[in-house]
């Protein structure tokens, strides 16, 4: 990645020479180039360095005492844990991100591949991993579905034309039209999309085995829907993750989240951590600054939210009604400090449940704790055993969940209680032995935990869904139409859900500030 400047990774994120449409705010003044971001989550630290980078001058404000977001960072005794990714996928966004400013990745971490990667379980027994090791990865699916495994490199070939594809001509396109983005394809390159097909129904194409396409499936649960809901285009989930790694950096996520801190740290970008934001200020159609929670006052002439979209328009600027928006599940996180190592537990394993749809409609479509719940467990330690002291391991458990709104708060200590026992339950079910007396820490965050550490709006644990109605322009704009100077940043906004696509989301919204301004 030597060689990239500044202006052709903004030029890069747009892909139409930053071509605004009309109704879009402009900013002209040269003297305009104070930006406030609120909140250091990945989103906010990006747009802050690409602005930096620009020649803005910005200043970032979290509200916690550590940046990062949902990728923050617990420690207790010597046991480390990340709270929220647990794997690093698409190295290469962190690539250019660093390379932007002449930099290199690899001199501010070291990273360690997890191969094999994620180990799927059914309630019988059965199990097979992913890994980047094409032959090793046609073996496991075999042992499976033979018939399945014959097809594994059409569904490659298949699923890396669509990669390249999203990520050429759409991902990083800041369009605002719909149809201009789409048609932006060539009619053979629409039919390759498969926008019209279910994931499910995209899978199956390739793969006749049910198992091995809700193994593939699953990913559809951090965007929001189902296999059978969302769009045939999001079988590159698991094709990305094959075809790039899966990868930890030395001493967990949260050293990747203090590279990219001090990267920024060095080009200019302020922090100012443990200072709240409450209000952002505005005059007529114009923002004009932030209000804080010690009712501090601070003009500034460029806002971007890193608070979810929602979250930013409800209590942030205090609007009566706003877009409803289909929002990801919440989660249930247990974070355990384990004396000694479990037996069958590698870095991660999802424990999928008999009937994938069933469970996929009661949280979504019933609104309620699936009977046969889905979670995975990261135990991070088995790869780098300096995240927790000798003879100790950290473990990390996720479970979807409904959201706020949908699961009264009342709830929460009878749900904790019948979701853990249904976890220990599967364990034990799989040979699986964490005895209570071996558990020396236990940290339990409900959704309501995630809305008040981080702002997720509802307890949304991944940010707005990715169902048809809400990719590419039908998300919420990385800026705002009605309020001339305030922009988005972040998971809610484009282009999505985790690590990378929020890195590349603050990418986008500094060519869209760029574009605006200059």
């Amino acid at each position: 990645m030597e060689g990239f400047t500044s202006q052709q990774i903004l030029e890069d994120s747009v892909g139409i020479s930053d071509v605004v449409s009309g109704d879009a705010p402009t900013v002209r003044s040269k003297k305009c180039r104070r930006v406030a971001v609120i909140g250091g989550g990945l989103g906010g630290l990006s747009v802050a360095y690409y602005l930096r980078l620009a020649g803005f001058d910005v200043t970032i404000f979290e509200s916690n005492e550590r940046v990062g977001g949902r990728a923050n960072l617990i420690e207790i005794a010597g046991y480390r844990f990340d709270t929220g990714p647990s794997l690093l996928n698409y190295p290469w966004v962190f690539e250019r991100f660093f390379a932007a400013s002449g930099r290199s990745l690899y001199d501010y971490v070291t990273l360690k591949q997890v191969d094999p990667s994620i180990r799927f379980v059914w309630p019988d027994g059965q199990s097979f991993s992913l890994s980047s090791d094409i032959c090793r990865l046609r073996q496991e699916v075999a042992s499976v579905d033979p018939c399945s495994a014959s097809r594994l490199l059409e569904f490659f070939a298949d699923a890396a034309a669509k990669y390249r594809l999203a990520f050429d001509k759409l991902v990083l396109r800041n369009e605002d039209n719909f149809f201009s983005w789409f048609l932006a394809l060539t009619l053979r390159e629409m039919t390759q999309t498969s926008v019209w097909r279910s994931m499910h129904s995209e899978l199956a194409r390739f793969f006749p085995h049910e198992r091995i396409r809700a193994a593939f499936g699953s990913y559809a649960m951090y965007l929001g829907g189902s296999p059978w809901n969302l769009p045939g285009l999001f079988t590159i989930l698991p094709y990305g993750e094959l075809a790039y790694g899966l990868w930890l950096p030395e001493g967990g996520i949260y050293v990747l989240v203090q590279a990219v801190e001090t990267l920024l740290n060095e080009v200019g970008v302020r922090i100012i951590k443990g200072k709240r934001v409450s209000r952002i200020l505005c005059d007529g159609n114009r923002v004009t600054g932030l209000e804080f929670a010690d009712q501090a006052r601070e003009e500034f002439p460029l806002v971007v939210s890193n608070v979810d979209v929602p979250t930013t328009w409800a209590s942030l600027l205090k609007l009566p009604r706003h877009r409803r928006l289909a929002m990801t599940p919440g989660v249930m996180t247990f974070y355990w400090a384990v004396r000694g190592t479990p037996s069958g537990l590698g870095h991660h394993t999802i424990f999928l449940p008999q009937d994938m749809k069933k469970t996929f409609d009661d949280l979504l479509k019933r609104k309620s704790i699936p009977e046969d719940i889905a979670f995975y467990v990261s135990v991070p330690s088995a790869t780098d055993s300096s995240l927790a002291p000798l003879g100790g391991s950290t473990i990390f458990i996720l479970v979807p969940t409904p959201l706020l709104s949908e699961l009264p708060e009342l709830q929460f200590p009878e749900m904790r209680h019948q979701i853990r026992s249904k976890i220990m339950a599967r364990l034990q079910m799989h040979g699986i032995s964490i005895p209570e007396e071996t558990i020396l820490f236990e940290s339990v965050w409900d959704p309501a935990a995630w809305r008040d550490h981080f702002g997720l709006f509802d307890g949304s644990a991944f940010g707005a869904a990715h169902n048809l109605w809400q990719v590419g322009p039908m998300r919420p704009r990385n800026y705002d139409r009605g309020i001339q100077g305030l922009y988005y940043v972040g998971a809610s906004t484009t282009p999505g859900t985790g690590m990378p696509m929020v890195l590349l989301s603050g990418q986008m919204t500094a060519a869209r500030i760029v574009s605006h301004v200059c």
